[in-house]
Parts: C-alpha cells; sequence; structure tokens
C-alpha cells in the first residue's frame, strides 16, 4: 500500500499572488496611481482576471487600457506549524450580498483559504467567483472567537489511537476466532 494522498478534486489548490498594476498613462493622466493587491487564485491566468475585474470597479481602468507591473506568488514563513486564520469576506447569495467572518486552522494561509471556498460551497451554496475575501489575518489563540478553533487550543488535547490492532504471527492466524479483536490500545 502507498501513502495516503487525498483527491486533488475534493480540495482546490488556492495560491496566493501580489499583482502591481495601474491605468495606462495618457496625455490626460500622465503618471496614472499604481495599486497592489493580494489575492487568491488558482493560478496566475486567473489572479491577473480578478485584478483586473477589481480595478474596473475602482478607477474604471480595464485590461485593454492598463498595464500590470508585477506578478508576485506568495508564500508562507513557515508552513510547518499549525496556524489560526481569519478570514473577512462578502458573497452573493440567490437573494443579498452577506459580509461574513471566518476562522479556520491550518499550516498555510492557502489551505486555510481552500477550506473556506470549500465550506461555503457546501454551507451556503456559493460560487468562487462570488466570493471576495475583504481580508486575511494570522490570529493569536486569545484573538479567535469560534468554537471549532477554540476546542483545538486545549494544552491536553487527546485523540484516540483505534484500529490499531495488533498484527498476528502468519502460523496464528484465523478467519474465524473464538472471541471479538480489541481495537484499543491500552
Amino acid at each position: 500500500m502507498g501513502k495516503f494522498t487525498a483527491d486533488p478534486s475534493c480540495q482546490a489548490k488556492m495560491h496566493q499572488y501580489q499583482i502591481v498594476g495601474r491605468a495606462a498613462p495618457t496625455p490626460k493622466n500622465p503618471v496614472p496611481k499604481i495599486y497592489r493587491m493580494r489575492l487568491f487564485a488558482k493560478n496566475t491566468v486567473l489572479a491577473k482576471s480578478r485584478f483586473w475585474y477589481f480595478m474596473k470597479k475602482l478607477n474604471k481602468a480595464k485590461k485593454s487600457g492598463g498595464e500590470l507591473l508585477a506578478v508576485n506568488e506568495l508564500f508562507d514563513k513557515g508552513p510547518t506549524k499549525v496556524k489560526n486564520y481569519g478570514i473577512w469576506l462578502r458573497y452573493e447569495s440567490r437573494t443579498n450580498t452577506h459580509n461574513m467572518y471566518k476562522e479556520f486552522r491550518d499550516v498555510t494561509i492557502n489551505g486555510a483559504v481552500s477550506q473556506m471556498y470549500s465550506e461555503m460551497a457546501g454551507r451556503h451554496r456559493a460560487h468562487p467567483n462570488t466570493i471576495q475575501i475583504i481580508n486575511t489575518a494570522t490570529l493569536k489563540a486569545s484573538e479567535c472567537k469560534r468554537d471549532h478553533v477554540l476546542e483545538m487550543h486545549d494544552s491536553k488535547l487527546k485523540f484516540p489511537v483505534i484500529r490499531k490492532m495488533p498484527l498476528v504471527n502468519k502460523k496464528l492466524r484465523a478467519t474465524f476466532t473464538a472471541k471479538r479483536p480489541m481495537t484499543f490500545v491500552r
């Protein structure tokens, strides 16, 4: 048996991008204002598209009348330690636009945002293109509010070791035995 790997279709892996751009210089406005955005997307193409979506709303700058100055992927400093993440977002439901705050535990911000997208799809039937992430933050344990995150902060937290059955010697193995197997470790 190989190592356990999660089905890639179950979790849409998001990446964090920093995109810097502006409207193209014109005779009326020779030095346009430069905008920098942190965006989450599956790839650079979708990140650029999202950037121009927001630029169109901000200052009427379209892709045809604008220029990108930089596109960089951002990575977490310590992707080996579990952290608490807070995500502020707004999304469009079938009837209205709603603001929301959610908390997740993950090793990276990308993983937390991936969790958020799958939770929004499952609980609220929100399409990814209707979700706008307003802000993300790494939270200290004292700043967390949600119960499903707070219950993981116990220093004496223990998980039961289940289904850890001792391997019986080959010659002593039997298809049927008189007593039930012990599925826990003493």
